[in-house]
């Protein structure tokens, strides 16, 4: 037995461990002209210290994993934030500085940490704000101790943050419903290392991407490929992990793309290989793109002809205005074609408008009234200003639980702020204070609006949707609506901080 190794199990045996864990999750969409200030985040999730093990612990999420794992293993536990913000504009300076000072506060002493980042942050001043975070720990825990993180695979993960992670673990879905999972996982990792059975260490690679990956889709193709690949290696023990991730494109920063991380036990030649000849074949295959975006005008007409159906609903998914990918979230134009071809039966989920809330509360419950929904932030592309006499059916305090597969369930409580449901027609529609995409059949439930007898539902998401929603889907269709993620008006946006040259910008 090594010194080491001993010292490590005295350790235990007579102390235990203890270990960081908490959470900063922020996708930032850079052409967004709306900043994320530390209320979007409270808007998001907030939690501080002892208001995290009420609201993670016995739920099927990072931090309830990690929980589940200290009881296993005996640490003691510092959780000092759990933070996450719908995607959006850059995050502030002010902000971002805030976050760190409450995620570092009581990182002193701890042995290792165990903790959740996005990994496609930008702040004010700082293209790198999760390798900042963990420079920032690394610093702090000392150069031997275990950082372990998980990420969402559409990070945008760079050498800072390999160089300072023991350990980057990837999910491996999209729609992400395997974060418990990944948790676990590095709780494992984590477990070792202090026992001094391995020395986790992480290598990177990359190419001159923009996107790639299929845009992380995991259901088939390079992606899925690279993924068993990874599977089987892990399970072999040639890598500790391996880590695939696609990028997020709506980030110009320099370090955006599709990268491969590896972690391996000492030696980092392997997992060097490894990785390159992972980016080898995603630049080989980086034009794989499975899916097929339709425009309004197909899909309302599709729409309309299929009312009369018996059954599951067909799903309208608004690729083009997902808030999930940082969009505004309040385009009017997919509404507005619905309501003109006066579809029957059919749900909305959602309209962005805290100002329209307010009006619809005003009006109230079980009356009629004119209210005007949406097309505030960029009316030139989603479309203006909807005005509508609608009928209020519903007002909600915003609260639900999310018990779906997806990365917001688990069951855990959720919050999008004051939200009503309004029909208008033979459409019913949610109206909220905070932006979010619809990822849980519970979003609608929590309205009023029963999902499982809808002959339409149209949603403003680009893929977490799946997860719930196409199990009860007869069909599902993407739709362009003109907004700013995916359709012809974002492929004007010029990119200014990618490295350079860089496909698809450059003919490389």
């Amino acid at each position: 037995m090594t010194p080491l190794l001993a010292f490590f199990r005295i350790r235990r045996l007579f102390m235990g461990y203890r270990i960081l864990i908490g959470e900063i999750e922020h996708e930032a969409n850079t052409f967004s002209k709306v900043p994320t200030t530390l209320e979007r985040f409270r808007a998001g999730a907030l939690l501080l210290d002892d208001e995290i093990p009420s609201a993670r612990r016995g739920t099927r999420t990072a931090l309830g994993a990690a929980f589940e794992a200290a009881e296993k293993f005996g640490w003691t536990l510092s959780h000092p934030l759990a933070a996450s913000a719908t995607p959006g504009g850059v995050v502030t300076k002010e902000t971002f500085e805030q976050l760190c000072a409450w995620f570092l506060a009581d990182a002193e002493g701890c042995d290792g940490a165990l903790i959740n980042l996005h990994g496609a942050m930008v702040a004010e001043g700082c293209e790198d704000p999760e390798g900042e975070v963990l420079a920032r720990l690394r610093t702090v825990l000392g150069p031997g101790a275990p950082i372990v993180v998980t990420l969402d695979l559409h990070a945008n993960v760079t050498e800072k943050m390999a160089a300072n992670a023991s350990a980057l673990i990837a999910v491996r879905t999209y729609p992400h419903i395997d974060y418990y999972e990944r948790a676990w996982q590095g709780a494992e990792l984590m477990d070792r290392a202090l026992r001094g059975e391995i020395r986790p260490h992480t290598v990177i690679a990359k190419r001159p991407m923009l996107r790639g990956l299929n845009y992380g889709r995991t259901q088939s193709g390079p992606m899925r490929e690279l993924l068993e690949r990874g599977d089987a290696l892990e399970a072999s023990g040639k890598a500790l992990v391996v880590s695939v991730c696609a990028g997020f494109t709506r980030s110009d920063i320099y370090d955006v793309g599709p990268s491969v991380t590896v972690t391996a036990d000492g030696n980092t030649t392997e997992a060097k290989r490894i990785a390159e000849e992972f980016m080898d074949y995603a630049w080989e295959t980086r034009e794989f793109n499975s899916d097929t975006i339709i425009s309004i005008a197909e899909a309302v007409e599709r729409a309309k002809a299929g009312e009369g159906s018996v059954g599951k609903p067909l799903v309208l998914a608004d690729d083009s205005d997902n808030t999930g990918g940082g969009a505004y979230g309040d385009g009017t134009n997919l509404l507005r074609a619905m309501i003109a071809a006066d579809l029957q039966n059919a749900a909305f989920h959602a309209i962005f408008d805290p100002a329209a809330v307010q009006d619809g509360i005003a009006i109230g419950v079980g009356s009629k009234g004119r209210i005007t929904l949406g097309g505030k932030h960029a009316p030139e592309m989603g479309g203006g200003p909807l005005e509508v006499e609608a009928l209020i059916v519903s007002i909600t305090d915003g609260h639900f639980r999310c018990n779906g597969p997806s990365f917001l369930g688990g069951g855990a409580w959720r919050s999008f702020g004051p939200s009503l449901m309004l029909r208008v027609g033979g459409i019913e529609v949610v109206v909220m204070s905070t932006r979010e995409q619809a990822v849980d059949l519970a979003q609608l439930i929590s309205v009023g609006i029963d999902p499982f007898h809808c002959a339409t539902i149209a949603l403003k998401s680009s893929h977490h949707f799946r997860a719930a929603f196409e199990p009860i889907a007869r069909e599902v269709i993407m739709v362009d609506s003109g907004g700013m993620i995916g359709s012809a008006a974002s492929s004007k946006a010029q990119y200014h901080h990618v490295r350079r040259p860089i496909w698809p910008l450059d003919n490389i």
